[in-house]
């Protein structure tokens, strides 16, 4: 395969190695690689998880707020259900 980048691209690699970040020009795309890998993952279980919210709206599961109350109440759930999974996987970790 062959890649054609732009010079600045092809300076920004450049820089790295210089400064010793990267070893070689091929460490740059390896490591470019691995974050696109990683957005794309989190895309899918992003599109997964609208899906689902999806499915569970048309299955008559969705909530009703109508008050500020009860939306504080919402968002202070899910603030501490998130950072309950946050801290779960910082321990496996």
């Amino acid at each position: 395969m062959e890649v054609h980048l732009s010079p600045d691209q092809e300076a920004f690699i450049r820089q790295a190695i210089d400064v010793g970040r990267l070893r070689r020009e091929e460490d740059a795309v390896h490591e470019a690689m691995l974050f696109w890998e990683e957005r794309e993952r989190r895309r899918l279980e992003i599109l997964a998880a609208v899906d689902e919210a999806e499915a569970s709206l048309a299955r008559g599961e969705g909530y009703t707020i109508s008050s500020q109350a009860a939306l504080k109440a919402f968002a202070d759930d899910i603030k501490r259900r998130g950072l309950e999974k946050l801290r779960a996987e910082q321990k496996l970790r």
